[in-house]
């Protein structure tokens, strides 16, 4: 096993097909993958707390369960004192699963159906439910999440968080809170996105020797992205490079008492390499944006016919950040999106694409929203958006046909393919204003550069997300500043 995690990442409908491949064309039965898997946990539990000598297992009646009693049965043999609850109807017990369950019986672990106090134990183990799991938790799993939770005891889940949707990470009323979690085969998406970071705590894999063969007859639908998988976009440049080599980004915002925000990505395009950066403000705000930065250039702009000489010069525009949704906001917006330039629309300016009665060139957009906008965007709560990140994603790029970010926890691009990138990078430090306008920057600034929108996307997202963890490590997250993260743009975007 290795603490490398793969890049693949999988829904549970594609994880059932890569288990079908192994069993019936690898022939290695389920019971072996389930000895595996309990041997792999068992060897986490005794790395990640090797004091430990009491251990609680929660099993359920599924293959997840197996995996839980089988790990009761080694725990045993190495001098272990284990209790193991059956958590549902034993009676339910089938299969693979039932064979692991009169296994541990016959190593003498005592496994009982009325519960026990966690508190006694010095690990809790979730063997409940894994990743079969697509409706709301019900009794008795419920009330044994609520008891794991309260326990004040490190737990291990096996496989995923019990009451966490694989495939989306939503919580399905009620869901189990991760120390570790120990997941197998192939990485599922719900880990990664939504609240999976928040309950899977740290994740560890193992694919329980499981042919290369097999995987590549399954396609996953996402993949994990590092800033490290575009080394060689990021290479040293050229020692004849110039400034009219690497763009010019317009920056369009900044309506009457909001500068900040399109100057913070004014700042991020710069730090992120672009050649040269404008900033297209009210006249209130223009003389301001260079005092700080006296590299940026800024132009006061009232009217269409100011912004036209701009955006003629511009390779890149970005637009929304501080932008507004009156009159001038609306004015440069449409102007914008009328130059037919490549856009990066952020913040208003995709409040303003979601009322309708505007079309993006296929393949001329990236769009940038967090969940609300989202919600705008597709006409329902984001609420509705939470509850499936992957599918608003997809239902935003048909619909307009641009690269999508969908900003949170396990940002989701998706870019010139059907496999959806997902960012698990950062740290809850960038839940403070500012940091959308620093990504709007970064996107806007790489992709000035000539790298295709989607790859620029896809960059951008892991450049702002590893800036953001090199700011929580230098001076930590609470109170992380946008200009903390663009400080440290240079740094992980110069590898050495």
């Amino acid at each position: 096993m290795s603490n490398e995690l793969p890049v693949t990442l999988y829904r549970a409908q594609e994880l059932r097909a890569l288990d079908r491949t192994v069993t019936a064309d690898f022939d290695v039965p389920g019971i072996v993958l389930m000895e595996r898997a309990a041997a792999s946990a068992l060897r986490h539990l005794r790395r990640r707390w090797p004091r430990a000598r009491r251990i609680a297992i929660l099993c359920g009646h599924g293959n997840n369960g197996g995996d839980g009693f089988l790990l009761a049965q080694l725990a045993v043999d190495e001098g272990l004192d284990v209790a193991v609850e059956m958590v549902g109807d034993a009676a339910r017990l089938r299969g693979d699963a039932l064979a692991a369950a009169k296994r541990c019986e016959s190593a003498g672990v005592r496994v009982e159906t009325s519960g026990f106090d966690l508190g006694r134990f010095d690990v809790v183990v979730d063997a409940m439910l894994g990743t079969g799991l697509d409706r709301e938790v019900s009794a008795p799993f419920a009330s044994a999440i609520e008891k794991t939770n309260s326990c004040r005891r490190p737990v291990l889940c096996i496989d995923m968080p019990s009451g966490l949707h694989s495939d989306t990470g939503v919580r399905l009323g009620a869901a189990v809170r991760a120390t570790s979690t120990i997941t197998f085969i192939g990485l599922k998406r719900g880990l990664f996105t939504g609240e999976g970071p928040e309950l899977a705590g740290r994740v560890e894999f193992d694919a329980l020797q499981v042919p290369e063969a097999a995987c590549f007859r399954v396609a996953p639908s996402a993949r994990r992205m590092r800033l490290a998988d575009f080394r060689e976009d990021l290479a040293p440049r050229s020692r004849v490079a110039h400034k009219g080599r690497f763009g010019h980004v317009l920056v369009i915002g900044g309506d009457e008492g909001m500068p900040g925000a399109p100057r913070l990505a004014a700042e991020a395009a710069a730090r992120s390499g672009a050649g040269l950066v404008t900033v297209a403000t009210r006249a209130t705000h223009a003389a301001s944006i260079p005092l700080t930065r006296p590299e940026l250039m800024s132009r006061a702009v009232e009217s269409e016919a100011a912004l036209t000489p701009l955006l003629e010069r511009a390779s890149l525009v970005a637009v929304g950040p501080g932008l507004g949704t009156a009159q001038w906001g609306r004015l440069m917006f449409d102007a914008a999106l009328a130059a037919a330039k490549p856009v990066v629309l952020d913040a208003d300016a995709l409040n303003l694409l979601a009322e309708g009665g505007r079309e993006l060139a296929p393949g001329s957009a990236v769009l940038t929203p967090h969940p609300g906008e989202a919600a705008r965007l597709l006409g329902m709560g984001s609420a509705e958006v939470e509850a499936d990140r992957f599918a608003a994603l997809e239902r935003i790029r048909v619909r307009s046909g641009a690269v999508v970010v969908l900003k949170g926890a396990g940002t989701l691009v998706a870019g010139d393919d059907e496999i959806v990138s997902v960012c698990d990078a950062g740290n809850p430090g960038m839940a403070s204003g500012g940091m959308g306008d620093v990504l709007c920057g970064v996107i806007a600034g790489l992709a000035a550069q000539g790298f295709s929108l989607s790859r620029a996307a896809e960059m951008g997202v892991c450049a702002h997300a590893e800036a953001a963890d090199a700011a929580a490590r230098a001076g930590g997250e609470r109170g992380m500043l946008a200009g903390d993260v663009i400080a440290m743009l240079r740094r992980v975007l110069n590898p050495e």
